[in-house]
């Protein structure tokens, strides 16, 4: 149980958490504030340049609301990962994490972006 006393005394690890959870935690709130300041029921949940007119494709609230879950899973899944991995090499939990910051700060981009168009 030595792995995880110093997995979570070591402050670069805790600094990363701490982004990945704030992140989710930003997306949430984003996402649904912006679910819930309007009442239209279509919304645009995907958009694909090469089909021309067809470019936008309309969903419901629930596609949406999966980058929430998207969010909470990478956040789980990259601090398992690190977790395992800083026995191995503690550079390599530090990239998993980072990687998490990475794809949360993307979530939030293409929700809001989505989010924009309706």
């Amino acid at each position: 149980m030595a792995t995880p006393k110093k997995f979570f005394h070591d402050h670069w690890i805790l600094l990363l958490l701490s982004v990945n959870a704030f992140l989710a935690l930003a997306l949430t709130i984003v996402v649904l504030l912006r679910l819930g300041s309007s009442h239209s029921t279509g919304y645009i949940v995907q958009y694909r340049p090469s089909l021309g007119i067809g470019a936008f494709k309309t969903g419901s609230v629930t596609e949406l609301l999966s980058f929430i879950g998207f969010s909470a899973l990478v956040l789980i899944t990259h601090t398992i990962l690190a977790m395992r991995a800083y026995h191995v090499r503690r550079q390599m939990s530090v990239a998993i994490l980072s990687l998490g910051v990475l794809l949360q700060l993307l979530a939030i981009v293409i929700s809001n972006a989505l989010l924009a168009l309706r």
